[in-house]
């Protein structure tokens, strides 16, 4: 990245876990990072800390799963007349109800598809007047969305949410292709955070380089494509 303009990236759901993660190692590559979270007082101990390693990091409070939170957002960021090369949509949540899909009602589901499905779409919403073009989406997905494996029986109000989120993915690519912005889905593996659990067999590390190869080396032409490490998984 040292030989091309630097540039900036806006990570939703950035005060910890893989979103911290993912800035971190943006910011090492030499990107501007813009983080964003809903609890301002986390954030701003995040963006404390990625500062001892950067000064090109910023942040902005935001929680995806309020219209209002958003559009404020995206209006503070236009009134610092900031453009985005790539937006990383990763807050998303894993409630501890969510055992079962027809053993409760349907808060468990409408909850995590409001932060995990249409959070992403109204960042994009939101955000895509201030991408330039080219430009770049990611989607934060996950395995337990996929189509084409065996249903695992875990959490299956965030794998439903990710399926969704997959094809939110595949139909935005089609819509943006004109105007030059790739948008891709990308699963971080099972990941040693708060999320994952300590039982988890990837460190956080090794989740987040997926994340940040697509945002600063992956070719525009992959676009509406699924990923992990590096490598194109079936939907």
């Amino acid at each position: 990245m040292n030989d091309k303009p630097t540039p900036t990236i806006l990570v939703t759901g950035a005060n910890r876990g893989i979103g911290f993660e993912i800035a971190r190692q943006l910011l090492k590559k030499g990107a501007h990072v813009i983080i964003s979270g809903r609890d301002e007082l986390k954030l701003a101990e995040a963006l404390k800390q990625l500062e001892r390693e950067s000064s090109s990091a910023e942040m902005v409070v935001m929680d995806v799963g309020k219209f209002e939170s958003v559009k404020a957002a995206s209006q503070q960021l236009a009134e610092r007349n900031i453009q985005l090369d790539v937006v990383i949509n990763n807050a998303a949540i894993l409630l501890r109800e969510d055992v079962s899909l027809i053993g409760h009602d349907d808060e468990v589901l409408k909850t995590t598809i409001n932060i995990n499905c249409y959070g992403p779409v109204r960042v994009i919403h939101a955000f895509l007047p201030l991408m330039k073009s080219p430009g770049r989406i990611i989607n934060l997905s996950s395995e337990g969305g996929s189509m084409s494996e065996p249903v695992g029986g875990w959490s299956p109000a965030y794998c439903v949410s990710k399926t969704m989120l997959n094809s939110i993915t595949r139909h935005i690519a089609f819509e943006l292709s004109a105007k030059h912005i790739s948008v891709n889905a990308i699963s971080p593996g099972w990941v040693k955070t708060t999320m994952g659990g300590q039982s988890a067999p990837r460190s956080i590390e090794k989740g987040a380089e997926g994340p940040v190869w697509l945002a600063t080396e992956a070719p525009q032409s992959m676009t509406g494509k699924f990923f992990r490490d590096k490598a194109e998984l079936k939907w």
